[in-house]
């Protein structure tokens, strides 16, 4: 009776070594970014993209995402894409939208349609493209062009978690409510911690009108 105790005791301490061991490892994997405002304010939406060299690059093949318009808006307000992919650009209300954008990485309009367009728009520069609607003037969206495929979106509490193995590595922060300009990327360089905080100084967009609101056009309701 004893020796069995002893043997069930010291199975139990294996066992708990090793849950621990993995534990430890599988917390040591694991990066946290924490992306916050000049205020403390956690931002979600920040876009994390890893710095590699050519060889670890976007790969071709990639499925056609989607920026669909509904109740005038864009949704996603924020799209995260990578070089070379393709956007399609439905039009889920019912009422007609005139999409654009003057962007440097992808200047294009999709002139009033409904429904959905005759083929999707490819996306061959990286940046950020700002999308509008020539006739609600409300509607703002963003597609964020990747040059990586290890791009990330922060969560509602401003978090993303990286794999430790990549570490160290230099990474871009950029943010559609950033005070630098929107071209812009806040570019730092992460070694081997657990946890980083990065802070990006943010303003709030004034409101704006709508041109239905203003000149109440045949096309909208």
């Amino acid at each position: 009776m004893f020796e069995r105790g002893l043997q069930k005791i010291t199975k139990s301490c294996c066992f708990l070594t090793m849950s621990l061991f993995f534990g430890y490892f599988s917390d040591a994997a694991a990066l946290e970014l924490v992306v916050e405002d000049q205020h403390g304010s956690k931002l979600a939406n920040a876009v994390i993209e890893l710095h590699f060299n050519a060889e670890q690059l976007a790969k071709p093949n990639l499925p056609v995402a989607t920026m669909d318009q509904v109740h005038k808006q864009f949704l996603p307000e924020l799209l995260v894409v990578q070089k070379g992919q393709q956007v399609d650009f439905p039009n889920s209300d019912n009422i007609r939208h005139h999409v654009y954008s003057f962007s440097q990485a992808k200047p294009f309009q999709l002139k009033l349609y409904s429904g959905q367009p005759k083929a999707p728009i490819t996306f061959n520069n990286q940046g950020v493209v700002v999308l509008g609607c020539n006739i609600h003037d409300s509607m703002v969206g963003y597609i964020y062009v990747a040059g990586s495929k290890h791009v990330y979106k922060t969560n509602k509490q401003g978090k993303v978690t990286l794999p430790n193995n990549l570490l160290p590595i230099e990474l871009s922060v950029w943010h559609a409510l950033q005070t630098a300009p929107l071209e812009n990327k806040k570019i730092i360089t992460v070694s081997a911690k657990s946890k980083h905080t990065i802070t990006v100084n943010t303003s709030t967009p004034a409101p704006r009108n709508t041109f239905g609101s203003k000149f109440k056009a045949g096309n909208d309701s």
